[in-house]
Parts: C-alpha cells; structure tokens; sequence
C-alpha cells in the first residue's frame, strides 16, 4: 500500500531534527514543530529521516505513509514555509487587516472580523479593477488550511455567477442559469 513511507525525507541544512518517546521536533529558521507517532518506527541517519514499519498489516501500511508525508510537511514548513491565497470574487466584498485582525465584508448586514493564531501571517491585497487577495503564510501546512478552509466557508463559491471566497487558480464548475 505505501510506497511514499518507503522513500526517505532529506533534511536541509539549518533543520534540526529530534527524535524521542514517539515524538519527533524539528525546528528551523522559521519555527518549531512536533508530532507524535505511533505504529511505525523513525530514525535519522545521514541527514535524512527514514520512517519504518514493523509488520505488513493494514494500520501499519496506512500509518507508515501518514507519517512520513507529515514529518515531509513539517521539514518543508520550518524551512521554506506555506502559502495559501484567497481570492475574494463579488461586488463589494472587501478584505482589511490590521495585525492578526482579518476585517472581510462579504456582503452580510455586517463585516466578519477574525482573529488569527500568531504563527500565521496575514496579508491583504486591494488593486483597483482586480479582485481583493489574502495571503495566509505559516510554517504549520495544517494550520493554513484550516484558516483558508475557516475563511472559504464564510462565502463559498456559487456556482451561477461564480461569487464568494475561492481558492487562487480554483476552477469552479458553472452551471447555467435558468432557460426562459
């Protein structure tokens, strides 16, 4: 089932990565992150991290997998970082912020303001003629997904006129409206 666990996980230069208890930290120029394991074995060795499995069962194909596109995730994050852009399509909807403050009218009879964690970046974009971006960057792939997905699912996409809160380069499938 896994061939992905079988491939091992470079390590970059300035990404430190430690093993323990069934925990693995990495840390980086751009944070720290840790993940606990179970059901596979990891170890470093040469500058790459190589995750095994102990038997051919079905959890232990599954996990094996799951965990070392984790542990690919977390190395990649601490030491390039992730990026999600959210463009916001309707007329009048808006995106502001101010810090960790993320201000979105989306067309309800009042503006959605949301406060985002810490480790995520928060940029908007406002050019004229052009629809309003929002950038969210993190070392956390996970949490940037959950806050787009959370920021998506305030408005999503219609699929009429094609209006709401879309992920950057999305293809949205459109359906023709009524035939009078």
């Amino acid at each position: 089932m896994s061939r992905i666990g079988n491939n091992p996980v470079a390590i970059p230069e300035g990404v430190t990565v430690e093993v323990a208890d069934n925990v693995v930290t990495v840390k980086g120029k751009l944070g720290e992150l840790t993940q606990e394991y179970s059901s596979v074995s990891v170890k470093v060795e040469d500058g790459q991290l190589w995750v095994t499995r102990p038997s051919d069962s079905k959890d232990h194909k599954a996990k094996h997998g799951l965990y070392r596109s984790l542990m690919l995730n977390m190395i990649e994050g601490v030491s390039k970082g992730w990026t999600k852009e959210l463009e916001l399509v309707g007329v009048g909807y808006r995106a502001n912020n101010q810090g960790q403050k993320l201000d979105l009218a989306l067309g309800f009879s009042h503006n959605i303001v949301l406060d985002l964690a810490p480790e995520v970046k928060v940029e908007t974009v406002s050019e004229k003629g052009k629809n309003p971006i929002i950038k969210l960057t993190s070392h956390d792939k996970q949490l940037v997904g959950q806050i787009a997905a959370k920021i998506r699912g305030f408005r999503k996409p219609e699929p009429y006129k094609g209006k709401g809160i879309r992920f950057v380069g999305e293809q949205l499938r459109r359906k023709a409206g009524k035939s009078a």
